[in-house]
C-alpha cells in the first residue's frame, strides 16, 4: 500500500530535529499555539524519552508540548488507583529484584488470557511504594534504562495533581486522559475501577477540559456516563476482535451504524492508526457521526512505522516520523497519541506553518 507524503516541505524542514531529539532528548518548554492543528496527546508521558507512567515522562510531555497526557488505570488490594502499563508488573517495576515479594507471583487469567508475574491487586499502595518504575522496553528504547529504578509507582491523584502544577509552570491548561485498564477483570476480583475513578473527579471537581475518559470497554464508559460528571468520553478502539465480555466488535464498531451508537455516549473514538489508510473510510465516517478522532500509537523507531517511512534496517532506529505524522495531519485527524509528543508537536508545528 502506498502512503503519500503530504506537505513535503514541512516535512524536510522538519526533518533534522528527528536525529537532534533522538541525540539529546533534553525538552526545552516548547510553545504552543491554542486552538490550532490535531492535539498531542503524550502516551503514558513520553514513553520515547522516559520509563512510562513517571512523573519525569509526564513533565518531559508537557515540556515538549503535549496538550493532554496519558495515565492508564489500575488498582491496588486497598483499592487505590495507580498508573500503570498492565496490572502485571514484572516488566514496569523492580519487583522481581524485591526477595520480600518472590512468593507473589503468580498466574491469573486476565480478560480470558494466562498471564504470569506480579499484579497491583496483590499489593498495598504502602507495598507498591516500595518498587521503583523501570523501563518496559529495554531492547528497544535502551537508552531510557539509565532512568530504571528512579521514580516510584504513581497514583491516579498525583497525576491529577502534576498536571495541574504543569498548568500553572506552563500557562496552559493539561488535560488528564486516563484509561481503565482490565475494568471487567477488576469487577471480578471486587475491585471496580469506576467508582474511585469517579469518586476522584468529583473529589478534584474536574472539568470537560481537565480530564477526558477512555476505555476499550464500553461498559466501562457508560458506567461513567451515567455519573453525569459532563466529561467527555473516548472510546478505544482494536484492530481485530471485541472488548472483552462484549458481544460487538470492533470492526462492527467502526461501521456507520456502529459509530452512531459510540456517539450516544462517546464524544470521541481511538483507532489504531493503520485504521485510518484509505481506503478505509472510518475517519470521515466517525466525523459524519460527529465523533472526534484520536488515532494511537504513533512512534519513531522503524519497527513501528509502514514501511514507506522506515530508514535502514534497524529495527530501534528512528525513520522519517515526520512523514507519518504529515500524512495523518493532512487526513484531518482531530489529535494523535504518541511516545514522542516533541516530535508530534514539531511536525504540528511545520504542518501549520
Amino acid at each position: 500500500m502506498s502512503f503519500p507524503h503530504p506537505r513535503r516541505r514541512s516535512i524536510l524542514l522538519a526533518t533534522a530535529a528527528v536525529s537532534a531529539a533522538a541525540a539529546a532528548p533534553a525538552a526545552a518548554s516548547a510553545p504552543h499555539r491554542g486552538g490550532g492543528g490535531p492535539l498531542v496527546i503524550g502516551h503514558r508521558g513520553a514513553a520515547g524519552w522516559r520509563p512510562e507512567h513517571t512523573a519525569s515522562a509526564y513533565a518531559y510531555a508537557v515540556r515538549a508540548g503535549a496538550d493532554w497526557i496519558e495515565p492508564d488505570l489500575v488498582a491496588t488490594k486497598d483499592h487505590v488507583l495507580v498508573v500503570r502499563h498492565e496490572n502485571e508488573i514484572s516488566g514496569t517495576t523492580d519487583v522481581s529484584r524485591h526477595p520480600e515479594f518472590a512468593a507473589r507471583r503468580t498466574t491469573k487469567t486476565v480478560d480470558g488470557r494466562a498471564v504470569t508475574g506480579w499484579f497491583t491487586e496483590d499489593f498495598t499502595l504502602a507495598e507498591l511504594r516500595t518498587l521503583r518504575a523501570v523501563e518496559r522496553l529495554p531492547l528497544v528504547r535502551n537508552r531510557n534504562t539509565v532512568f530504571d529504578g528512579r521514580e516510584r509507582i504513581m497514583t491516579f491523584q498525583e497525576v491529577v495533581d502534576l498536571a495541574r502544577s504543569l498548568s500553572k509552570e506552563h500557562g496552559r491548561r493539561i488535560t488528564v486522559f486516563p484509561e481503565t485498564k482490565h475494568p471487567a477483570y477488576f469487577r471480578s476480583v471486587g475491585l471496580p475501577l469506576e467508582p474511585e475513578l469517579i469518586r476522584t473527579v468529583r473529589r478534584n471537581r474536574l472539568t470537560a477540559r481537565d480530564c477526558v475518559v477512555q476505555s476499550f470497554d464500553p461498559a466501562s464508559l457508560r458506567q461513567v456516563a451515567a455519573a453525569r460528571l459532563g466529561l467527555p468520553l473516548w472510546q478505544a478502539l482494536g484492530t481485530s476482535g471485541a472488548p472483552y465480555g462484549h458481544p460487538v466488535t470492533y470492526r462492527e464498531m467502526m461501521t456507520p451504524a456502529g459509530l452512531r451508537e459510540i456517539a450516544s455516549y462517546a464524544r470521541w473514538i481511538g483507532p489504531d492508526k493503520s485504521s485510518l489508510v484509505p481506503p478505509l473510510t472510518l475517519l470521515d465516517d466517525a466525523h459524519a457521526a460527529g465523533l472526534k478522532v484520536g488515532a494511537y500509537t504513533f512512534r519513531a523507531e522503524n519497527q513501528y512505522l509502514p514501511a514507506e517511512y522506515r530508514k535502514g534496517t534497524a529495527p530501534a532506529d528512528f525513520g522519517d516520523a515526520f512523514a507519518e505524522y504529515a500524512f495523518h495531519f493532512g487526513r484531518g485527524v482531530d489529535a494523535v497519541v504518541t511516545d514522542f509528543p516533541d516530535l508530534a508537536a514539531a511536525a504540528r508545528d511545520g504542518f501549520r506553518s
